[in-house]
Formats: C-alpha cells, structure tokens, sequence
C-alpha cells in the first residue's frame, strides 16, 4: 500500500509518502510567512499548500495514481472516539468552521479529500488532538461553569501504546499504560483497554508545566493577575500556551541546552527538576484512574531523547511499575500511516463523523 501523509504546521507542510510501513519521501516545505499572511483564516491556505504537496509529489517522481490513500492529521473538530475516520462532508464542514477553534491541522483533512477525489481513492484522519474518551468521573472539575476537556497529543501517545501492546503481544485494547507525551506541550494519559480515560489538557493548562506551556498554575493567583488591569487576554492567553514554563523562567525553550546549563546554574537546575517531579507527580495521578494497576509507563516526545529527564522520571514512577520504556522523538506520521493501514487491510472499519 502506498499512502500520501500530510501534516500542517503553523509555517510549514510536512508530508510523506509510505509503502506500508516504510517512509519513502519526507519533506518539511517551509512557507514564506509573508505569503500566509496574504490568507485571512487558515483554511484559506488549502489551495496554496496543496499546490505545494503536489509540486513536491511530481519533483519526487511520485504520481498520484500510484497512491492507494491519502491520509491527513486530524483537527480541531468536534470530540469524538479515537481511532481511523473516512474524511466526509460533515467532517470538512467542521474543519473549515473550526468548531473547536483555528489551527493549521484543520487544512489536512481538506487537502487529503481533494487529492483522494482526483484519484478515486479513500482519505482519512487518525486519532486527532481533540480524541475524548473520558471516563465521567473525569470531566469533573471542581465547579458546575467548567467541565474538563480532553485535548492532547492523540495520534502519538495511542501510537506508542499500541506498539508497547505489540512488543509484549498484546492488543491496545488488551493493556493499561500510562503514556506522557512530552515535546513543547506535555500530556500525560492512561489508556485503559483501548480508551484514554483520563488526560491532561495540554493546551490550555493542566498538567505539568512544560518548555513552552505553563499547566496547571493556583487558579486563585491566575484570577487575580486577569483582573488586576496590567495584562490582557491575549497575553494571559500566552503565558499558558507558547510563553509559559521553561522559556518564561530561563528564557529559552532549548531543553537540551537549559539540562546543560543546569550543569552549573542552580535555577536552570531547580526548574528543570520541577518539570521532572511534575511530570512525575502527573503519571502517579492517572495511575489512580485504574487503582494504580498499570502494566507499563511509556515516555515519548522530544524530551525522551534526554536521559537525564526520563530517568529523572523513571526513578519517581518505578514504584507503580518496573516497567517504564522510553520511545525517543514524535511518531505522527508513522501513526497516520498506521492508522490507514488497519482499515485498508481489513483489521477495522473506518470511522464515520458525525
């Protein structure tokens, strides 16, 4: 099977092409922000980052006859059950509106439809960010105005579940693990026989503070800094997402280069621990969701590349389980490779939004 990924970032497109399970292009095509800014919303890109897809595709000697899918990130559309859905009518009308809000991946699923049309072929998503399979105990928050939502690193975190299920020979609905993502974002979840029964918001404050976002901060101190007139929404809004935790306190989101500093600065060292202990801290949480009876921790993300930080970890969780395994590095395309390869082969049936 021969399978076209797309994944739109903020500036970029990155795209791939897979036989099966093996990549065989990867492009991350940067786009000029000078030229983004010709486009009111997001989803007025779709035209310009296709032509972009599919110039890469011909420069590559890749013809789109020879693709058997086409498969897209998913994003922000209404909550749904993870898994591998078939990109519909309902399901791009959600994306153009962006009914949970504007963000680059909203644009994949159109795009994905539209060279899947040309050919004839399927086009899926796959377990995107808004996946939510909370248990109702979950969505509780604490008060009647709020209720907990589940937004998190979906397509990752349930990818490396399911390989930990193949290296022990078990299926993902065979196994309970907790999974902490950790890149610029951190969400920490328990996947508890084939479902994330609980999990941290990462993008809008919970969980542990991470390069780039705050997590959960005193909601009483929050409250006041809102209403004391010397910051504004947009910058509130900031300080949680894209200039909290590490860059606001060190100034710099490089966690490799701040672990480094930490070597001789004792405030480098003192945050980059109490992002170790709060991670840590976050998996014993969710461990509760399932009494504690987990049969593995899987560290994954950027950060997991730093021993200094999963070990850190792993010797504040290893009273759970002995069982902690690190996956260095992110998994997305993989994932949505994967995610296509389970219906075209027959191991599931796509999904249907609405």
């Amino acid at each position: 099977m021969k399978l076209l990924i797309i994944n739109p970032g903020s500036t970029s497109t990155k795209m791939s092409v897979y036989e099966n399970e093996q990549s065989i292009l990867d492009k991350d095509l940067t786009h000029d922000i000078a030229e983004l800014g010709k486009y009111e919303k997001i989803t007025d890109q779709y035209e310009f980052r296709k032509g972009v897809i599919l110039d890469a595709m011909k420069e590559a000697g890749i013809e789109l006859t020879e693709l058997d899918a086409v498969v897209g990130r998913g994003g922000l559309v209404k909550p749904l059950t993870g898994g591998t859905y078939a990109v519909n009518e309902v399901l791009m009308r959600d994306l153009r509106i962006g009914v949970q809000g504007e963000h680059a991946s909203n644009v994949a699923g159109l795009i994905a439809h539209e060279i899947a049309t040309m050919i004839g072929k399927p086009a899926f998503i796959v377990d995107p960010v808004v996946v939510d399979e909370l248990d109702p105990i979950s969505r509780i928050s604490g008060h009647p105005w709020i209720e907990r939502r589940s937004i998190f690193h979906a397509l990752n975190q349930k990818a490396i579940a399911r390989q930990y299920g193949k290296e022990v020979g078990k299926k993902y609905d065979e196994i309970t693990v907790v999974v902490a993502h950790m890149g610029g974002g951190i969400s920490v979840g328990i996947h508890n026989k084939g479902r994330v029964v609980d999990v941290s918001n990462a993008l809008n404050g919970e969980g542990p503070f991470s390069p780039e976002r705050s997590g959960t901060l005193p909601v009483g101190d929050l409250a006041a800094i809102c209403f004391s007139g010397t910051k504004t929404l947009p910058e509130v809004k900031k300080a949680i997402t894209g200039q909290g935790g590490i860059v606001a306190y060190l100034g710099s989101n490089d966690v490799k280069a701040m672990v480094e500093r930490a070597e001789t600065d004792e405030k480098a060292k003192l945050i980059i621990d109490a992002m170790i202990y709060q991670i840590a801290k976050e998996i014993a949480a969710v461990s509760t969701a399932v009494n504690g009876k987990v049969d593995a921790i899987l560290l994954t993300g950027g950060l997991a590349f730093g021993k200094y930080i999963t070990e850190g970890i792993e010797n504040r969780v290893k009273f759970i389980t002995d069982d902690v395994r690190v996956y260095p590095g992110g998994h997305e395309h993989l994932a949505l490779a994967q995610g296509a390869l389970r219906v075209l082969n027959g191991e599931e049936q796509a999904k249907i939004y609405g």
